[in-house]
């Protein structure tokens, strides 16, 4: 049975749309506890189902706008850092939150706790490319350091390495270096030490300098950038993808009668492309490098997103890879 610790206030949309999320996944999965954290009276308001799941009150909400670090060390009855603790004390295997993306990574850091000899965890989305035989790429980090050192870029490499293996079943992840340029010698100091660890490290199938150009085309399996750019990275792709399809449908309804025609005509194929490309089907971004897993669903997720979540958080369990990592890294 996985255990899943769940901060129910946190999200644009919470509690509703975290509730209903729990809702349809106590119903999908046979194998799943939940623990919601929060309001209680809030909570079961929305609350259509009794089995194998907790209501635990809490009285304190981790806000957007509060300083992360402060937040997680004052507010210890908040339905985030309760959440956190359950992990911490074995009491839960995940802990999922829709709140604060850097109230969570404090929460992971401060209550989970890092493992031994990672010097600091990173965070992890995947995400969908248009290749068929390649459909989504790892990038790590997406925000958790804004500032890197080589041996982050390196110990990122391997842990969304484990990640892409027992998880997404990738049998050899191919682990892209993001650069200005494929050639070896090229980036600034940080790319190209991080290059020179990456192309000694056994562990891993490192394939060299990616252009973030190609990163949608399945040219790797795990994308390793620093915080910062990743971040970038993934803001202008979420960005662009909203835009373009928001361009192509008001090109095909603001023309003519033929240019309606075939929007009609291609209506369920671009739904399918539109479909592929929503990342919310892959779940939350998970944090790795501490001992437990921690994913992070999108602030704006509904009940849908929080499915995928669960669903994400349930295999992440089952595959054992945070057991490995810890291993690997401790041993």
């Amino acid at each position: 049975m996985v255990t899943i610790a769940i901060d129910a206030m946190g999200g644009d949309n919470a509690p509703a749309a975290v509730v209903n999320g729990v809702n349809l996944a106590i119903h999908a999965f046979e194998d799943i506890q939940v623990k919601l954290f929060g309001d209680e009276a809030q909570i079961r308001e929305h609350l259509k189902v009794q089995e194998r799941v907790e209501v635990i009150h809490t009285t304190e909400i981790i806000e957007a706008e509060d300083e992360p670090v402060i937040a997680v060390r004052r507010k210890k009855d908040s339905s985030m850092v309760r959440a956190a603790r359950a992990v911490k004390e074995g009491e839960a295997d995940v802990l999922l939150s829709a709140g604060s993306t850097g109230a969570l990574l404090a929460s992971g850091l401060l209550v989970v706790g890092r493992i031994k000899n990672i010097d600091r965890p990173g965070l992890m989305p995947v995400i969908p490319t248009i290749s068929k035989e390649h459909p989504q790429f790892i990038l790590m980090d997406a925000g958790a350091n804004a500032d890197s050192k080589p041996i982050n870029l390196l110990q990122h490499a391997i842990l969304a390495s484990y990640y892409a293996r027992e998880v997404l079943e990738i049998k050899s992840p191919r682990v892209g270096l993001i650069n200005n340029g494929t050639e070896a010698g090229k980036g600034n100091d940080l790319s190209k030490a991080a290059y020179e660890l990456l192309s000694q490290e056994e562990s891993i199938n490192f394939i060299g300098n990616i252009e973030a150009k190609e990163l949608l085309n399945g040219s790797v399996d795990v994308a390793v950038t620093d915080g910062f750019t990743g971040n970038a990275i993934l803001k202008t792709l979420e960005g662009t993808s909203k835009s373009v399809f928001k361009a192509i449908k008001g090109a095909l309804t603001s023309g003519g009668m033929k240019t309606k025609l075939g929007a009609l005509m291609i209506k369920d194929a671009l739904a399918d492309l539109k479909d592929n490309f929503d990342d919310t089907k892959a779940g939350g971004a998970v944090m790795l490098g501490v001992k437990g897993a921690v994913i992070k669903a999108h602030g704006s997720s509904n009940e849908e997103a929080i499915f995928n979540a669960i669903r994400q958080a349930r295999k992440v369990t089952n595959s054992g890879v945070i057991n490995q990592t810890i291993s690997f890294f401790e041993d």
